[in-house]
């Protein structure tokens, strides 16, 4: 379902209007959810009869070989809606800092991410999910002063720390800062898309970065392997010298897995 849809529900005047067709849209959710489920697992036994291993396949899919065979007994279709089971493999609990607001050096670094968990002492792994176009959601849209639904460029990565999935991060950029550029291209941006957005002319002027705790989506909690379990969304939306929003970062982390320290703003002597 899409951020147009959802306003389209939360707009309808009626109370029991609009509590009819929200539960509406559940179920037709459920039932997609269902399906794909089906989908996948399907795709996944077609790939081992093929000569893949479940190592190899795990991989490609960005989880574990356990979450693989949780994959496939999700889609089996024996009728019963069963609760999702727990990690086949106990996971360690990890922590990973998320600072508010992100230091200077940690932004300006190769990775924000890579810098921050190699100073926690973890061992990170990043991998891109998806580079492309897609409609912005409500509140990516409001950052970048666009239309819910408009057409943004996103690049979706995942982070592990310790091979334990702990965030999903998308940088999001207006068509007419991004498009037929370095910033629409296949793979990781190098040596930065701070140093990228620079050589495009642009110059850093101020940023916000909002924190909202909710829920896990079904594709959030699926990739984290959080089933059941809220996230901590971050907003960061840069803003340049000629008042233009050039870079809207959504951080998805697992809640259980992040701590966010906040720190004062420099210069400041109030408690």
């Amino acid at each position: 379902m899409d951020a147009r849809t959802l306003h389209d529900i939360a707009a309808i005047a009626d109370p029991l209007d609009r509590a009819l067709a929200a539960s509406s849209a559940m179920a037709t959710l459920q039932g997609q959810s269902v399906e794909l489920s089906r989908i996948r697992r399907g795709a996944i036994i077609e790939a081992q009869e093929a000569g893949l291993r479940q190592d190899d396949i795990a991989r490609r899919l960005g989880v574990t070989p356990g979450r693989v065979s949780q994959m496939k007994k999700a889609g089996a279709g024996d009728g019963e809606h069963r609760a999702p089971t727990g990690p086949v493999e106990p996971r360690p609990r990890v922590l990973v800092e998320r600072a508010l607001p992100t230091p200077p050096t940690v932004r300006g670094s190769k990775s924000l991410y890579l810098t921050e968990a190699e100073r926690q002492g973890l061992t990170p792994k990043r991998e891109m999910l998806f580079v492309g176009q897609e409609p912005a959601n409500e509140h990516v849209a409001a950052g970048l002063r666009l239309e819910a639904g408009a057409p943004v460029i996103a690049r979706r990565k995942m982070f592990w720390a310790n091979d334990v999935p702990v965030r999903i991060a998308t940088s999001y950029f207006r068509l007419d800062v991004g498009e037929n550029t370095r910033l629409d291209s296949e793979g990781f941006v190098l040596p930065t898309l701070q140093a990228a957005l620079e050589e495009m002319g642009h110059q850093f002027s101020h940023a916000t970065e909002t924190l909202t705790a909710r829920p896990a989506t079904p594709y959030e909690a699926d990739l984290l392997d959080i089933a059941g379990e809220w996230v901590v969304q971050v907003l960061r939306v840069s803003v340049s010298t000629d008042d233009v929003p050039i870079h809207a970062l959504e951080t998805i982390c697992a809640a259980t897995r992040h701590v966010f320290p906040i720190g004062q703003v420099a210069g400041s002597d109030q408690f």
